[in-house]
């Protein structure tokens, strides 16, 4: 026999208070006092009450749920935004539904099936082009949506970091180490945020009179990394390699460890991201830092605001390089500068203990 599910009145009888207040709990209504809603949240927590969404879908309430639209969930950045999204929804009283994109459908079928669950507002974690997010906006009629991969012309409410401030961040700290011989191994032409971080490296490059010496394209995947750094094995490989995302930084320092390459010192690499395992790779990989769980938490505050009805403009963020072991200065003449380095750094701390 199914037992009955708990109602709305077991929990008002239970707390000692009205069936309004309940619902007023459950809809974060201000009007409630502290005291009050610890009683109805014990109750709750004692009868083990789930509100049921369809309900409220079906009445037409708010839901406090939020729809994300992402891309691979596979691939660490978009796993570690998703996370953080989800951690800053709870703590601001809001579910999550997530609808993860795949190769054979569109943009709109992944929102169409957020929009089926009746969520309240949209984040689009999906690489489009300005026409494409267009069409999305459309798409979510009078709710709200936030793109967070899409061209930075399209007219829609955005918010990501800006790849021509990261890009020079990585360039010029090459070109300070006394790269000239620089590659590229971007992520796929079709993403609205690898084709914005090749115009920026290009622009940066083209100040100092250079052009990057290879263009490799991977698909964001170690595995794509890997494959693209085995075309240029043994003897094409450049002396400094910016790479679209740390994943396939990854992939690209297991093919050259494997052939013996040494890393900083045969090729200095910088990631993109700073995704959580890039400080634990071997060595630690020097990255652009794009804040993950702050993109996440700005996302959510600026989806609740218009919510609201507060209309604020989403935060300007800001990317960071962060220093870690796989850039040196290039070696000269088969000498390994950053050896030299080392070993000089050795005989000092050696000679203050003396």
């Amino acid at each position: 026999m199914t037992a009955r599910s708990v109602t709305l009145d077991d929990v008002a009888q239970l707390a000692g208070v009205s069936y309004q207040t309940v619902s007023r709990v459950l809809n974060h209504s201000m009007q409630v006092s502290p005291r009050t809603r610890a009683k109805v949240e014990a109750a709750m927590q004692q009868l083990n009450y789930v509100p049921n969404r369809v309900a409220q879908q079906l009445a037409g309430k708010a839901t406090r749920t939020l729809g994300l639209a992402t891309s691979d969930l596979a691939l660490m950045a978009p796993a570690q935004i998703a996370s953080a999204i989800h951690e800053r929804a709870a703590a601001r009283g809001y579910h999550l539904v997530i609808a993860m994109a795949n190769a054979a459908g569109s943009a709109q079928d992944t929102v169409n099936e957020l929009l089926a669950q009746r969520v309240d507002a949209l984040l689009i974690n999906l690489p489009l082009d300005a026409e494409q997010a267009a069409q999305v906006q459309q798409q979510c009629g009078s709710k709200p949506a936030l793109f967070l991969d899409v061209e930075q012309h399209a007219d829609v409410a955005q918010c990501q970091y800006q790849s021509e401030s990261g890009a020079q961040q990585a360039v010029e700290h090459l070109i300070a180490l006394g790269h000239r011989q620089i590659g590229v191994l971007n992520g796929p032409i079709s993403s609205a945020s690898a084709r914005a971080r090749f115009h920026a490296w290009r622009q940066a490059l083209a100040a100092h009179q250079l052009e990057p010496v290879c263009v490799l394209n991977g698909d964001w995947s170690a595995a794509s990394g890997y494959q693209a750094l085995l075309q240029l094995l043994p003897d094409r490989l450049p002396k400094a390699l910016l790479v679209a995302n740390d994943q396939m930084a990854l992939g690209a320092m297991r093919v050259l460890h494997q052939h013996g390459v040494k890393i900083p010192a045969e090729m200095s690499i910088i990631g993109y991201d700073d995704t959580a395992e890039s400080a634990w790779y071997q060595p630690p990989l020097t990255t652009v830092r794009q804040d993950l769980q702050q993109l996440g938490a700005v996302s959510v505050d600026w989806l609740l605001a218009e919510l609201e009805g507060e209309g604020v403009q989403p935060e300007r963020l800001e990317t960071e390089l962060v220093l870690r072991e796989t850039t040196a200065a290039p070696m000269l003449k088969g000498i390994d500068v950053a050896e030299i380095a080392e070993q000089l750094q050795v005989l000092a701390r050696k000679l203050k203990q003396q």
